[in-house]
């Protein structure tokens, strides 16, 4: 295990946060430190036709060790960061032997990641688990899905006598900024299909996620000296707050689960003249969905129609529920529980409450089941992995193969 926490430190000490603000691919120039790195260490490993093209995409090529003919398939993560916390000077911690009880990430802060309130910490009791300091997230987040994947390919490297047919490899930038997707090429990658290796707990199996979109109302208004105003002003701030109110107030984040769709407001901003909100919709159900982009411009419609015409809105779709491109090729869903099970890992199949590359991959000809990568509580300074997790996604990963092999 500790040639995975080693190679695991050696990425998260390097920051990748991606940034949403940047018009560049990848989004900030320090991506390019950890793809250079790699991209030299899939070399060094073995792997064949190892590139990186001018947007830090990678890919790699393991060649078949068998005669017959077998589907190609692949292996996908991100190696940037969640811009939602920082990932600069991350300092992991290494707590071996778990024993169920409070860890303390920053004494000096009081920052304690407790069993109490992350009960799934209770899961890895005996566990070697890798933590923040307190300051920073991790970076497990998708750098356990590189390390499980790099891992992995040189493990079948070492081990000729385990069958394979030809395996492709691909790392992206700016996943985490909705973009991972954008830039990669689907037709030089040449997989029949890929997984991607970004979940969360040990067992996570996930084909279906949430339909996205995203919006953006804007209220102009009208501004006079409030002496004065009776019948003059329109206060674009007040206006904005109405539209707000009639979205559907158990309809949020916190207050949804499962296949449970939302409206999630992530950002106002208003004067009297100008006041702007941001929000994303998502559901599960492609019906629930389009409802919602129309209650939306119902909405707008209905204010405008009380106070002229004010307010506008644009809403953008992101991304679909994948679900609908994995089920006509079910088997390679199959196959990866199948590999699970032979593990004496329990599958856990259910929806992903987010977006994925899969799911944009899924769409562009590549369908792409999602795999866990082991790590919790994400974007954040209480995020964890088990190093015991991140070991058996590289078990998986070699069993995916191998099963592949013996269709």
């Amino acid at each position: 295990m500790q040639h995975i926490i080693d190679r695991f430190i050696s990425y998260i000490t390097i920051d990748t946060q991606s940034d949403p603000n940047s018009t560049n691919t990848p989004s900030t120039e320090k991506q390019w430190t950890l793809a250079r790195k790699l991209v030299e260490e899939l070399e060094q490993i073995g792997m064949q036709d190892v590139v990186i093209d001018d947007k830090a995409y990678i890919m790699a090529t393991l060649p078949s060790n068998i005669e017959k003919e077998v589907p190609t398939i692949g292996f996908i993560s991100h190696f940037d960061t969640s811009p939602d916390f920082t990932a600069t000077n991350v300092k992991p911690q290494i707590i071996k032997n778990y024993d169920g009880g409070e860890i303390v990430l920053n004494k000096a802060e009081n920052i304690i990641l407790s069993p109490s309130y992350f009960d799934d910490l209770l899961q890895y009791k005996g566990n070697t688990l890798i933590t923040t300091d307190g300051k920073t997230l991790l970076g497990a987040d998708d750098k356990a899905g590189i390390t499980e994947i790099v891992t992995a390919m040189e493990h079948l490297i070492n081990h000729p006598e385990i069958k394979h047919g030809k395996i492709r490899v691909g790392f992206t930038p700016d996943e985490e900024i909705g973009r991972g997707a954008h830039h990669f090429d689907v037709a030089a990658f040449g997989a029949d299909w890929a997984y991607t290796m970004d979940g969360s707990q040990i067992g996570e199996l996930e084909y279906e996620n949430f339909n996205a979109a995203g919006a953006k109302v804007t209220i102009t208004g009208k501004s006079v000296h409030p002496g004065y105003a009776k019948g003059k002003m329109v206060n674009a701030i007040l206006i904005a707050n109405d539209f707000i109110s009639q979205l559907p107030g158990h309809e949020v984040p916190q207050k949804t689960m499962g296949r449970e769709g939302f409206f999630h407001v992530h950002h106002v901003k208003g004067e009297i003249e100008l006041a702007e909100i941001e929000l994303i919709i998502r559901d599960h159900d492609l019906k629930k969905f389009q409802q919602r982009k129309e209650l939306l411009q119902h909405i707008t419609e209905k204010l405008n129609a009380e106070y002229g015409d004010f307010v506008k809105i644009d809403i953008k779709d992101q991304y679909f529920n994948m679900r609908e491109k994995i089920e006509p090729v079910m088997h390679i869903v199959d196959i990866a529980k199948q590999a699970m099970e032979s593990l004496n890992i329990k599958p856990i199949i259910k929806p992903i409450r987010g977006g994925t590359d899969g799911s944009q991959l899924s769409y562009m000809g590549l369908p792409c089941p999602n795999i866990f990568a082991g790590g919790h509580n994400f974007h954040g300074k209480y995020e964890y992995v088990p190093v015991e997790s991140m070991q058996k996604a590289v078990d998986v990963i070699v069993k995916i193969c191998e099963l592949t092999a013996d269709r």
